[in-house]
């Protein structure tokens, strides 16, 4: 049976950090690496959607990953998603993150053009064994992706010995339970969707890695551990009070990971940029959305880690 304990806990999309000519920012990416580490959280979720991975070159995420990694390396569990929309892209990401020593690389499917289960299956083994001595984890998100992972694709990547679960963010939680059910003890799912983190840890998911936990990393840390002894009470609260923060942040004009940025500015004295284009920035209307949303976050450490 293998040893998936490092990947068990709370693990936080990596945001993409920008300078202010909207290249990517290898101090930026340094300070949040650290930040993270100062957090106690398990690891990092690096060039996924929250890190606009479609928005960026491969050279971009490479220079982020390098990053990453100078500060992370033996502090943080780090999963590097590396898939592009073609093959030849994908594989090079995919050897540069296991070159640097990451711990697992992920993928989602190809997007746009539907294509058949034994098209998606080689693909994901092509990008996998371009990292042969690395974890693989499928990343369902079929909202975004147009592609759901259906069970019998599950059951036909499990042959690969490298694929260790599934980073689940498909909207029904059955899913989760579904896919642990399927595949037992020796294969992890995370919780993606961040709203309902309660329901998937319930159901079965033993990781989760989602893209507002690095805005508030302490509220789903403590989170996770009333749910890991039990106190479900104070875990919904703690739900309400996250999924209310998340609800805050998206009600502005600007993208809402424009707006965890400049909420990590606001608490956290962290420069890390805006977002790419064609994402939408932050428009004057929606300072009055971060202060608030950040006003939240402090208001809710105050209450639940006092």
């Amino acid at each position: 049976m293998r040893n998936l304990d490092k990947y068990k806990g709370v693990i936080p999309a990596f945001y993409a950090c920008y300078d202010e000519a909207g290249d990517i920012s290898p101090e930026g990416v340094q300070a949040l690496t650290g930040y993270f580490v100062e957090k106690g959280v398990k690891g990092v979720y690096v060039n996924g959607s929250s890190g606009e991975c479609i928005y960026l070159s491969v050279e971009d995420r490479k220079i982020l990953l390098e990053n990453v990694m100078k500060v992370a390396a033996g502090k943080l569990t780090v999963i590097a998603h590396v898939a592009c929309n073609n093959t030849k892209d994908s594989m090079e990401l995919a050897r540069h993150a296991e070159s640097l020593g990451v711990d697992a690389i992920a993928a989602i499917p190809p997007i746009y053009f539907h294509l058949p289960e034994y098209a998606i299956a080689q693909y994901w083994n092509d990008i996998s064994a371009a990292a042969p001595n690395t974890d693989f984890v499928i990343y369902n998100i079929p909202q975004l992706a147009g592609v759901a992972l259906t069970q019998s694709l599950f059951t036909e990547m499990r042959k690969n010995p490298r694929v260790i679960g599934v980073k689940n963010s498909s909207m029904p939680v059955q899913d989760i339970q579904m896919f642990q059910q399927e595949a037992g003890e020796d294969y992890i799912i995370f919780n993606g969707p961040d709203e309902q983190f309660i329901s998937g840890r319930a159901i079965g998911a033993e990781g989760a890695i989602g893209g507002t936990y690095g805005a508030m990393p302490e509220l789903y840390l403590q989170l996770d551990e009333c749910i890991r002894v039990g106190n479900m009470d104070v875990a919904r609260e703690i739900q309400y009070a996250v999924d209310a923060i998340i609800y805050k942040m998206c009600s502005a004009h600007g993208n809402m990971y424009a707006v965890i940025k400049a909420v990590l500015k606001m608490n956290e004295g962290l420069e890390l940029g805006g977002v790419r284009e064609p994402l939408p920035p932050l428009v004057d209307s929606d300072r009055v959305i971060v202060e608030e949303a950040a006003e939240m976050i402090r208001v809710a450490r105050m209450e639940y880690l006092a």
